[in-house]
């Protein structure tokens, strides 16, 4: 029996009228109609569901990149209603506005006397007033605009009124350059407001331009810079020494455009740090040879950083070489500010799962505040309490993870948790290990906004001489100095022909 149309229904008198094997042909032949649109109903529902999961994990990335680029830097999170309720909001205390001298003891304060120059009249009786003795005194803050002065330096000339054989010149005062059309004091004031004031050199020239000093050339002012990371060198190198002594270091990269100079334009900035000195080096390489350069030899303990194989690696075969020195092996730190970071980003799309991470995140960081600068058996106490909140989000992980696309952002961030549990919570077994990496990133805050503003450098010695300032005016920070009078005290103290001394130990310096 044919049928014409499969879909068609197929009149009862017709059917009475087959005999058996039609009967059972017929049947056949509708059995395997039906399975094969089974088959291609089935199809269907599974390209269905795939494109439903590629969509969903489309939209998780979407989420993840739009917070990133749009949202908030800050990794706070708001206070809950519950944590509100009952809770008045707290005014500012009144406080009384200090007087710009006492508020700014070190800046020069000058008195001017404002005095009439015909003495009034008493209204009263009309008789010529004089002076009281007494005065009204206010106090407000002015500026003077930066002031350029051109010096003719005049060396006397000697000679000899008895022979008349010889002339001797009086000897140049040393400068950073000698012959240069810039003083030592122009050159650090371009190179501090540069690597810490950010402010790029075209500005700056432009800058000096409005106050008279016009058609500076922003060519000349960047070569002072290398002038002085030269000049400041042997400073720079102690600054390493301090790095390679630390028991504790902290380890972070970011990238570096080389615009001409060099066959590769993606070079990286690598930083070292403890809480007294921070260390840049530029390569163009993002290989963990560069750490392993750092850490073979050094005396450091535990390296601080995030998930980066290249510190791995770093660890992995600097500890080969310190075996054979007989020194103590180096364990990896990984941050918690990243494993938090990444909970935070599947929030949005798992608000409910990731929910329970971010809370215990947020228990552990107020333990972690409340240590800050208290005694080692006490810091040791608050995080005994940060135990049983890693233990509980790590049972949590290890039930849920497989329940949830290993390409999602809650997959991941379970993943990533489980994975580095080891580091991420070894500071909990010693009081001098940090929580999260983030000192380092700090740190690399000034170099970020600056390649974002000068783009880059044009040159291997300007590479250089970005690691060296930036290096030296980052750990002026660390150790609360002022970059500019330590510039200009190292500068005057290496013309004396002194030793050359690092941030920290100017800070130690009798002044």
């Amino acid at each position: 029996m044919k049928q014409e149309n499969l879909f068609d229904p197929i009149p009862r008198h017709r059917l009475e009228s087959l005999s058996k094997e039609e009967l059972i042909e017929f049947y056949e032949v509708q059995q395997r109609v039906i399975e094969s649109f089974q088959k291609h109903v089935d199809r269907l529902e599974s390209l269905n569901a795939e494109l439903n999961q590629k969509t969903f994990l489309i939209e998780d990335q979407y989420i993840v990149l739009k917070n990133k680029f749009f949202g908030k830097s800050s990794e706070r999170s708001p206070r809950s209603e519950s944590e509100n309720d009952g809770e008045k909001p707290s005014k500012p205390a009144k406080s009384r506005v200090q007087l710009p001298s006492l508020r700014y003891p070190n800046a020069p304060l000058i008195e001017r006397e404002v005095e009439l120059k015909e003495l009034p009249n008493c209204s009263c009786c009309g008789h010529v007033m004089s002076d009281s003795g007494m005065t009204e005194d206010s106090e407000f803050l002015t500026v003077i605009p930066a002031e350029y002065i051109v010096v003719r330096q005049k060396r006397h000339k000697y000679r000899c009124s008895q022979c008349h054989g010889d002339v001797k010149t009086a000897p140049a005062p040393p400068r950073i350059k000698s012959g240069s059309a810039y003083s030592d004091e122009m050159m650090v004031d371009v190179a501090c407001s540069k690597y810490c004031d950010l402010i790029p050199i075209e500005r700056y020239a432009a800058m000096a331009g409005r106050e008279g000093l016009e058609d500076l050339p922003p060519q000349s002012l960047i070569e002072t810079t290398h002038y002085v990371a030269d000049f400041a060198k042997p400073a720079y190198l102690k600054l390493k020494e301090e790095i390679v002594s630390s028991k504790l270091l902290h380890a972070d990269e970011t990238r570096h455009r080389m615009l001409e100079g060099s066959d590769k334009s993606g070079w990286y900035l690598w930083g070292f740090s403890t809480p007294e000195t921070s260390f840049f080096e530029i390569h163009d390489t993002r290989s963990g040879d560069v750490a392993s350069e750092i850490l073979a030899k050094s005396k450091c303990e535990f390296l601080v950083s995030d998930v980066f194989s290249g510190y791995g690696k770093a660890v992995k075969e600097s500890n080969k070489v310190r075996k054979e020195l007989n020194l103590v092996p180096i364990k990896n730190v990984y941050c918690n500010a990243h494993a938090r970071r990444k909970f935070r980003e599947s929030k949005e799309k798992f608000p409910e799962e990731s929910q329970f991470f971010a809370d215990k995140y947020k228990l552990i960081y107020q333990l972690e505040s409340e240590a800050k600068g208290k005694p080692p058996d006490e810091v040791m106490k608050l995080r005994e309490q940060m135990t049983p909140l890693f233990e509980d989000m790590k049972t949590r992980a290890m039930a849920d993870k497989a329940g949830y696309s290993s390409k999602s952002s809650l997959g991941k961030a379970m993943s990533y948790f489980l994975k580095n549990y080891e580091g991420l919570t070894l500071f909990l077994k010693n009081s001098i290990l940090p929580i999260d990496n983030n000192p380092q990133e700090r740190l690399l805050r000034s170099p970020v906004v600056g390649r974002k503003t000068w783009y880059g450098t044009h040159s291997e010695r300007g590479a250089e001489t970005t690691a060296i300032l930036f290096s030296l005016v980052e750990s002026c920070k660390l150790n609360g100095v002022n970059p500019r009078e330590y510039l200009k005290n190292l500068v005057q103290d290496l013309h004396l022909g002194k030793p050359a001394y690092t941030p920290r130990e100017f800070k130690d310096l009798p002044r």
